[in-house]
C-alpha cells in the first residue's frame, strides 16, 4: 500500500486542479522555471561553500583544530575519534559522510566509536549548509541569533549521541 500513496496523491492533486479549472501544464511549467532560479542560487552559495571546505581540510585546518578539541572531548565522554564528524558535520554533509565512512571502516559499525559515529550523523544537521542555503535563498541578511543557536544545538546533539550510546551499551 505504501507503494502506492505518492502517486496516488500525485493523481488526487491533478484531478482536483482540473476540476477546479486550473490549467495543470502551464502551472506546472510556471513552478519549473521558479524552482530552476531557486536552483540557480542554491548552487552558487553550494559551490562557496564546497569551495571553503576544500581550503579548509587542504590547509591543514582540521587536523589542528581535531588536535586541539580532542582532550575536551575525552573530558565530556565523547570518543576522540569521532571529533572530526564533530567538526565537519555541521559544516558539510558529503564531507562528514566521508569522515563517517572512515570512521565505520576503521573502527566497524557495532564499536562503540562506530555506534557514536553513526547517531551522531543521524541527529546532527550541516548546519552553515542550511543556513547558507536557505538565507541565500530567501535573501535574508539578519540572521540574528540563527548560527549561535544552531551551533549549541549540534553541540548538544554531539555529546547526547556519545551518552545515549554510551547508557544503551551498559
Amino acid at each position: 500500500m505504501t507503494d502506492y500513496i505518492i502517486p496516488a496523491i500525485i493523481v488526487f492533486i491533478v484531478v482536483y486542479a482540473l476540476i477546479k479549472g486550473v490549467p495543470v501544464f502551464d502551472v506546472f511549467i510556471s513552478g519549473a522555471k521558479e524552482g530552476f532560479g531557486t536552483a540557480t542560487s542554491v548552487l552558487l552559495a553550494l559551490i562557496g561553500l564546497m569551495t571553503a571546505i576544500g581550503m579548509f581540510k587542504a590547509s591543514g585546518a582540521l587536523d589542528m583544530l581535531t588536535a586541539a578539541i580532542r582532550p575536551l572531548a575525552q573530558m565530556v565522554h565523547i570518543p576522540p575519534e569521532v571529533v572530526p564528524l564533530a567538526i565537519v558535520r555541521p559544516i558539510s554533509g558529503s564531507g562528514a559522510l566521508a569522515v563517517f565512512q572512515d570512521i565505520l571502516k576503521s573502527y566497524g559499525p557495532d564499536s562503540l566509536i562506530g555506534q557514536v559515529a553513526s547517531v551522531m550523523q543521524g541527529s546532527t544537521e550541516t548546519t552553515f549548509y542550511t543556513i547558507a542555503v536557505y538565507y541565500g535563498v530567501t535573501k535574508v541578511q539578519r540572521t540574528r541569533h540563527t548560527l549561535a543557536s544552531s551551533l549549541v544545538g549540534d553541540v548538544t546533539g554531539f555529546f547526547m549521541s556519545a551518552l545515549t550510546v554510551q547508557l544503551i551499551l551498559r
